[in-house]
Protein backbone atom coordinates (compact mmCIF):
# COMPACT_ATOMS: atom_id res chain seq x y z
CA UNK A 1 0.00 0.00 0.00
CA UNK A 2 2.82 2.13 0.79
CA UNK A 3 4.20 2.15 -2.97
CA UNK A 4 0.57 4.12 -4.17
CA UNK A 5 1.52 7.43 -2.86
CA UNK A 6 4.90 6.93 -4.11
CA UNK A 7 3.32 6.35 -7.22
CA UNK A 8 0.81 8.64 -6.95
CA UNK A 9 4.13 11.38 -6.24
CA UNK A 10 6.02 10.10 -9.10
CA UNK A 11 3.47 10.32 -11.83
CA UNK A 12 2.46 14.55 -10.31
CA UNK A 13 6.26 15.36 -10.51
CA UNK A 14 6.11 13.91 -13.93
CA UNK A 15 3.36 15.82 -15.60
CA UNK A 16 4.57 18.82 -13.45
CA UNK A 17 7.85 18.61 -15.42
CA UNK A 18 6.01 17.99 -18.39
CA UNK A 19 4.13 21.08 -18.24
CA UNK A 20 7.26 22.76 -17.53
CA UNK A 21 9.05 21.38 -20.49
CA UNK A 22 5.97 22.05 -22.99
CA UNK A 23 6.06 25.98 -21.82
CA UNK A 24 9.67 26.28 -22.19
CA UNK A 25 9.96 24.53 -25.91
CA UNK A 26 6.60 26.82 -26.50
CA UNK A 27 8.67 30.38 -25.25
CA UNK A 28 11.57 29.66 -27.19
CA UNK A 29 9.94 28.13 -30.12
CA UNK A 30 7.94 31.14 -30.30
CA UNK A 31 11.39 33.38 -30.62
CA UNK A 32 11.97 31.83 -34.47
CA UNK A 33 9.03 33.81 -35.85
CA UNK A 34 11.14 36.99 -34.97
CA UNK A 35 14.29 35.71 -35.53
CA UNK A 36 13.59 34.93 -39.03
CA UNK A 37 11.68 38.07 -39.84
CA UNK A 38 15.15 39.79 -38.96
CA UNK A 39 16.80 37.45 -41.21
CA UNK A 40 14.55 38.18 -44.21
CA UNK A 41 15.43 42.18 -43.50
CA UNK A 42 19.13 41.53 -44.07
CA UNK A 43 18.35 39.42 -47.90
CA UNK A 44 18.92 35.84 -47.30
CA UNK A 45 15.86 33.71 -48.68
CA UNK A 46 14.40 30.78 -46.76
CA UNK A 47 16.55 28.23 -48.23
CA UNK A 48 19.49 29.43 -46.98
CA UNK A 49 18.61 30.44 -43.63
CA UNK A 50 16.74 26.75 -43.53
CA UNK A 51 20.34 25.46 -44.10
CA UNK A 52 22.23 27.58 -42.33
CA UNK A 53 20.20 27.10 -39.12
CA UNK A 54 20.06 22.80 -39.56
CA UNK A 55 23.85 22.49 -40.28
CA UNK A 56 24.42 24.54 -37.18
CA UNK A 57 22.90 22.07 -35.71
CA UNK A 58 23.36 19.04 -36.67
CA UNK A 59 26.61 18.48 -35.24
CA UNK A 60 24.61 19.20 -31.62
CA UNK A 61 22.11 16.76 -33.19
CA UNK A 62 24.59 13.73 -33.69
CA UNK A 63 26.71 14.54 -30.21
CA UNK A 64 23.37 14.54 -28.16
CA UNK A 65 22.64 10.71 -30.42
CA UNK A 66 25.82 9.23 -29.34
CA UNK A 67 25.51 10.15 -25.92
CA UNK A 68 21.86 8.97 -25.59
CA UNK A 69 22.63 5.82 -27.70
CA UNK A 70 25.64 5.07 -24.82
CA UNK A 71 23.77 5.50 -21.81
CA UNK A 72 20.53 4.31 -22.87
CA UNK A 73 20.94 0.43 -23.90
CA UNK A 74 17.48 -0.48 -23.46
CA UNK A 75 15.94 2.34 -25.49
CA UNK A 76 18.71 1.82 -28.27
CA UNK A 77 18.03 -1.89 -28.46
CA UNK A 78 14.79 -0.86 -30.24
CA UNK A 79 16.07 0.83 -32.59
CA UNK A 80 14.59 -1.48 -36.08
CA UNK A 81 14.09 -0.55 -39.53
CA UNK A 82 10.77 -0.04 -39.19
CA UNK A 83 11.38 2.46 -36.09
CA UNK A 84 14.17 4.19 -38.18
CA UNK A 85 12.26 4.16 -40.97
CA UNK A 86 9.25 6.07 -39.37
CA UNK A 87 11.13 8.40 -37.45
CA UNK A 88 12.93 9.36 -40.25
CA UNK A 89 9.20 10.15 -42.41
CA UNK A 90 8.05 12.10 -39.15
CA UNK A 91 11.30 14.16 -39.47
CA UNK A 92 10.43 14.78 -42.96
CA UNK A 93 6.89 16.04 -41.96
CA UNK A 94 7.55 17.73 -38.70
CA UNK A 95 11.25 19.02 -39.20
CA UNK A 96 11.68 19.94 -42.75
CA UNK A 97 8.15 20.14 -44.32
CA UNK A 98 6.60 22.20 -41.75
CA UNK A 99 9.75 24.24 -40.94
CA UNK A 100 9.73 24.98 -44.75
CA UNK A 101 6.40 26.19 -45.33
CA UNK A 102 6.69 28.00 -41.75
CA UNK A 103 9.84 30.12 -43.15
CA UNK A 104 8.48 30.87 -46.23
CA UNK A 105 5.01 32.00 -44.76
CA UNK A 106 6.91 34.99 -43.11
CA UNK A 107 8.20 36.55 -46.10
CA UNK A 108 4.15 37.29 -46.79
CA UNK A 109 2.50 37.97 -43.52
CA UNK A 110 3.10 39.18 -40.10
CA UNK A 111 5.06 37.13 -37.47
CA UNK A 112 1.73 37.80 -35.23
CA UNK A 113 -0.68 35.91 -38.23
CA UNK A 114 1.52 33.64 -38.84
CA UNK A 115 2.08 32.54 -34.58
CA UNK A 116 -1.72 32.61 -34.07
CA UNK A 117 -2.33 30.20 -37.49
CA UNK A 118 0.18 27.92 -36.26
CA UNK A 119 -1.40 28.25 -32.89
CA UNK A 120 -4.82 26.35 -34.44
CA UNK A 121 -2.53 23.17 -34.47
CA UNK A 122 -4.35 21.43 -31.26
CA UNK A 123 -7.51 21.46 -33.38
CA UNK A 124 -5.64 19.69 -36.12
CA UNK A 125 -4.43 17.12 -33.69
CA UNK A 126 -8.02 16.58 -32.01
CA UNK A 127 -9.26 15.93 -35.45
CA UNK A 128 -6.16 13.73 -36.94
CA UNK A 129 -6.28 11.41 -33.48
CA UNK A 130 -10.07 10.68 -34.00
CA UNK A 131 -9.42 9.67 -37.45
CA UNK A 132 -6.45 7.44 -37.16
CA UNK A 133 -6.83 6.47 -33.62
CA UNK A 134 -10.80 7.05 -32.83
CA UNK A 135 -10.15 9.54 -29.73
CA UNK A 136 -13.20 10.47 -28.63
CA UNK A 137 -13.85 13.70 -30.55
CA UNK A 138 -16.80 15.64 -29.01
CA UNK A 139 -18.73 19.46 -29.56
CA UNK A 140 -16.28 21.23 -28.15
CA UNK A 141 -13.69 20.79 -31.26
CA UNK A 142 -16.25 22.15 -33.43
CA UNK A 143 -16.89 25.32 -31.39
CA UNK A 144 -13.07 25.58 -30.97
CA UNK A 145 -12.55 25.42 -34.85
CA UNK A 146 -15.44 28.54 -34.91
CA UNK A 147 -13.64 30.48 -32.48
CA UNK A 148 -10.04 29.86 -33.46
CA UNK A 149 -10.71 30.78 -37.00
CA UNK A 150 -12.94 33.87 -36.31
CA UNK A 151 -9.92 34.93 -34.43
CA UNK A 152 -7.50 34.10 -37.09
CA UNK A 153 -9.87 35.65 -39.67
CA UNK A 154 -9.99 38.91 -37.44
CA UNK A 155 -6.05 39.22 -38.16
CA UNK A 156 -6.93 38.11 -42.05
CA UNK A 157 -8.82 40.84 -43.00
CA UNK A 158 -7.29 43.22 -41.02
CA UNK A 159 -3.79 42.36 -42.99
CA UNK A 160 -6.15 42.57 -45.91
CA UNK A 161 -7.46 45.83 -45.05
CA UNK A 162 -3.73 46.77 -45.32
CA UNK A 163 -2.77 46.32 -48.76
CA UNK A 164 -1.41 42.68 -47.74
CA UNK A 165 -1.07 41.45 -51.71
CA UNK A 166 0.67 37.83 -50.86
CA UNK A 167 -2.05 37.77 -47.54
CA UNK A 168 -3.79 34.40 -49.14
CA UNK A 169 -0.72 32.83 -50.50
CA UNK A 170 0.92 33.06 -46.78
CA UNK A 171 -1.58 32.17 -44.85
CA UNK A 172 -1.80 28.90 -46.25
CA UNK A 173 1.59 28.38 -46.11
CA UNK A 174 1.88 28.55 -42.99
CA UNK A 175 -1.75 26.72 -42.19
CA UNK A 176 0.10 23.94 -44.65
CA UNK A 177 2.61 24.16 -41.83
CA UNK A 178 0.53 23.79 -38.96
CA UNK A 179 -1.46 20.66 -40.72
CA UNK A 180 2.10 18.75 -41.10
CA UNK A 181 3.20 19.51 -37.45
CA UNK A 182 -0.11 18.13 -36.24
CA UNK A 183 0.90 14.91 -38.21
CA UNK A 184 4.27 14.79 -36.77
CA UNK A 185 2.88 15.35 -32.83
CA UNK A 186 -0.25 12.87 -33.71
CA UNK A 187 2.42 10.10 -35.09
CA UNK A 188 5.53 10.78 -32.60
CA UNK A 189 4.06 9.42 -29.17
CA UNK A 190 4.31 5.66 -29.60
CA UNK A 191 8.22 6.40 -30.76
CA UNK A 192 9.08 8.88 -28.01
CA UNK A 193 7.93 6.66 -25.52
CA UNK A 194 9.35 3.37 -27.51
CA UNK A 195 12.97 5.44 -28.29
CA UNK A 196 12.86 8.29 -25.56
CA UNK A 197 13.26 11.93 -26.89
CA UNK A 198 16.85 12.48 -27.24
CA UNK A 199 17.25 9.15 -29.63
CA UNK A 200 13.94 9.97 -31.38
CA UNK A 201 14.41 13.77 -31.92
CA UNK A 202 18.08 13.57 -32.73
CA UNK A 203 17.40 11.31 -36.00
CA UNK A 204 14.57 13.20 -36.88
CA UNK A 205 16.52 16.32 -36.62
CA UNK A 206 19.31 14.77 -38.53
CA UNK A 207 17.07 13.67 -41.43
CA UNK A 208 15.79 16.90 -41.99
CA UNK A 209 19.42 18.29 -42.25
CA UNK A 210 19.71 15.81 -44.72
CA UNK A 211 16.09 16.84 -46.94
CA UNK A 212 17.70 20.65 -46.52
CA UNK A 213 20.44 20.01 -47.65
CA UNK A 214 19.88 18.48 -50.95
CA UNK A 215 17.22 21.26 -51.47
CA UNK A 216 19.92 23.52 -50.57
CA UNK A 217 22.40 22.26 -53.77
CA UNK A 218 20.13 21.40 -56.13
CA UNK A 219 18.47 25.17 -56.45
CA UNK A 220 21.56 27.19 -54.94
CA UNK A 221 25.56 28.10 -55.20
CA UNK A 222 27.59 27.85 -52.55
CA UNK A 223 27.85 31.47 -52.82
CA UNK A 224 24.79 31.72 -51.23
CA UNK A 225 26.48 31.41 -48.12
CA UNK A 226 28.18 34.92 -48.53
CA UNK A 227 26.07 36.54 -46.17
CA UNK A 228 26.78 39.02 -43.62
CA UNK A 229 27.62 38.31 -40.00
CA UNK A 230 24.02 39.20 -38.33
CA UNK A 231 22.57 36.60 -40.36
CA UNK A 232 25.21 33.76 -38.92
CA UNK A 233 24.53 35.06 -35.57
CA UNK A 234 20.36 34.56 -36.37
CA UNK A 235 20.84 31.39 -38.22
CA UNK A 236 23.02 30.15 -34.64
CA UNK A 237 20.25 31.37 -32.60
CA UNK A 238 17.76 29.89 -34.88
CA UNK A 239 19.62 26.42 -34.75
CA UNK A 240 20.58 26.13 -30.75
CA UNK A 241 17.34 27.94 -29.33
CA UNK A 242 14.90 28.19 -31.13
CA UNK A 243 15.36 24.24 -33.11
CA UNK A 244 17.70 22.33 -30.94
CA UNK A 245 16.84 23.12 -27.13
CA UNK A 246 13.13 23.63 -27.71
CA UNK A 247 12.40 20.03 -29.86
CA UNK A 248 14.21 18.41 -27.15
CA UNK A 249 11.96 20.20 -24.47
CA UNK A 250 8.60 19.37 -26.93
CA UNK A 251 9.49 15.85 -27.40
CA UNK A 252 9.87 15.25 -23.36
CA UNK A 253 6.84 16.97 -23.04
CA UNK A 254 4.84 14.67 -25.35
CA UNK A 255 6.57 12.20 -23.81
CA UNK A 256 5.38 12.75 -19.89
CA UNK A 257 1.79 14.54 -20.76
CA UNK A 258 1.16 13.50 -23.94
CA UNK A 259 0.63 15.52 -27.55
CA UNK A 260 -2.91 16.90 -26.73
CA UNK A 261 -1.99 18.37 -23.17
CA UNK A 262 1.51 19.23 -24.45
CA UNK A 263 -0.60 21.75 -27.74
CA UNK A 264 -2.60 23.17 -25.11
CA UNK A 265 0.43 24.48 -23.01
CA UNK A 266 1.21 26.70 -26.02
CA UNK A 267 -1.06 29.20 -25.35
CA UNK A 268 1.23 31.57 -24.08
CA UNK A 269 3.12 31.07 -27.42
CA UNK A 270 1.08 33.31 -29.31
CA UNK A 271 0.91 36.54 -26.70
CA UNK A 272 4.65 35.88 -26.32
CA UNK A 273 5.47 36.24 -30.34
CA UNK A 274 2.80 39.06 -30.34
CA UNK A 275 4.42 41.34 -27.72
CA UNK A 276 8.23 40.54 -29.05
CA UNK A 277 6.70 41.43 -32.82
CA UNK A 278 5.38 44.70 -31.61
CA UNK A 279 8.16 45.85 -29.38
CA UNK A 280 11.01 44.75 -31.99
CA UNK A 281 9.68 44.22 -35.10
CA UNK A 282 7.24 47.28 -35.21
CA UNK A 283 4.51 45.58 -36.06
CA UNK A 284 1.12 46.60 -35.54
CA UNK A 285 -1.35 46.08 -32.69
CA UNK A 286 -4.88 46.91 -32.18
CA UNK A 287 -8.53 46.10 -31.53
CA UNK A 288 -8.98 43.85 -34.02
CA UNK A 289 -4.99 41.32 -32.73
CA UNK A 290 -6.98 42.23 -29.42
CA UNK A 291 -10.07 40.40 -30.03
CA UNK A 292 -8.26 37.86 -32.79
CA UNK A 293 -5.67 36.62 -29.98
CA UNK A 294 -8.85 36.36 -27.37
CA UNK A 295 -10.38 34.51 -29.53
CA UNK A 296 -8.21 31.77 -30.50
CA UNK A 297 -6.79 31.53 -27.12
CA UNK A 298 -10.30 30.72 -25.98
CA UNK A 299 -11.20 28.14 -28.70
CA UNK A 300 -8.16 26.53 -28.17
CA UNK A 301 -8.16 26.56 -25.06
CA UNK A 302 -11.80 24.52 -24.96
CA UNK A 303 -9.72 21.56 -25.71
CA UNK A 304 -8.16 21.78 -22.37
CA UNK A 305 -11.43 20.05 -20.78
CA UNK A 306 -11.22 17.37 -23.52
CA UNK A 307 -7.69 16.31 -22.31
CA UNK A 308 -8.36 16.09 -18.99
CA UNK A 309 -11.33 14.12 -19.43
CA UNK A 310 -9.14 11.49 -21.88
Amino acid sequence: MSATPHNNKKRQNLQVSGFLFAIAGTMLFSLKSIFIKLAFIEGVDTTTLMFLRMTIAFPLYILVLVYALKTRPAKAAKLNSRNIAITISLGFFGYYLASYLDFESLHHISAQLERLVLFTYPIIVAILSWIFFREKITIKVFISMILSYAGVGFLFFNEAGAGNQNLVQGTMLVAGAAFFFSIYVVFSKALISTLGSLIFTSIAMSTAVVYITIQFFATHNLSALNVNPKVWLLSFLLAVFCTLIPSFFSAEAINRIGATRMSITGSIGPVFTIFIAVVFLGEDFGWEHVVGLFLVLVGVGLLKTKSHNE
